[in-house]
């Protein structure tokens, strides 16, 4: 199985999963859940979860990345192409962003090229099991290489937009495309650039 290696400064590993519900855990049955791909499309797409189930699935390892500086190592994850699912809507050619939108009221944007990387899924098992309630289920998105909080949990839409919009998180400041290799944590604030000063004053 392919092994994904994302450079994460800054983390430390944990033995497990820390689990966030920042609205409250919703209550879901896999049977009623639904994904609408919609927004600036050609074309609204309602998902059920044997639809994405029936899909090509990609398998591989990658870590699982915290923004609060804590990973989880080599964790198995398995789902359709996000790329495969948000292109079959048709974007229309001025869309930069996607919007996550889940079960829970919680939502969080990426960009619109970070979605459609060949390694960005819409995760529906981890390590092999179902995704179980506490980690997102019955889907989440998962990209390799943006922090955790932008794997939303319970996911339930996927919205195509012309321009940035702020999610749960990032009302709170927290960086708008939370990119790991670039400690991307929190807005206007490179975590690189604040080591290299504190250096130079020292």
């Amino acid at each position: 199985m392919e092994k994904i290696e994302i450079k994460n400064p800054g983390q430390v590993y944990a033995r497990n999963f820390i689990i966030y519900e920042a609205l409250g855990e919703p209550v879901i049955k896999k049977d009623d859940w639904d994904l609408k791909v919609y927004g600036h499309v050609k074309k609204e797409i309602i998902y059920k979860f044997n639809d994405l189930e029936s899909m090509p699935q990609e398998n591989y390892i990658a870590d699982f990345n915290c923004v609060t500086k804590w990973s989880i190592r080599d964790v198995k994850w398995q789902g359709p192409s996000l790329k495969r699912i948000i292109e079959a809507s048709m974007p229309d050619d001025e869309c930069t962003w996607v919007m996550f939108e889940c079960a829970d009221g919680y939502d969080t944007p990426v960009p619109l090229e970070d979605a459609l990387d060949e390694k960005s899924i819409i995760a529906i098992k981890m390590n092999d099991e179902y995704l179980s309630v506490e980690q997102g289920f019955p889907a989440r998105p998962f990209i390799p290489s943006l922090y955790g909080w932008k794997s939303a949990k319970w996911l339930t839409g996927i919205r195509l937009m012309h321009d940035y919009e702020d999610g749960y998180w990032e009302m709170y400041g927290y960086h708008e495309r939370g990119k790991i290799e670039n400690e991307e944590r929190f807005k206007g604030f490179s975590w690189k650039f604040f080591k290299r000063s504190s250096k130079l004053k020292k």
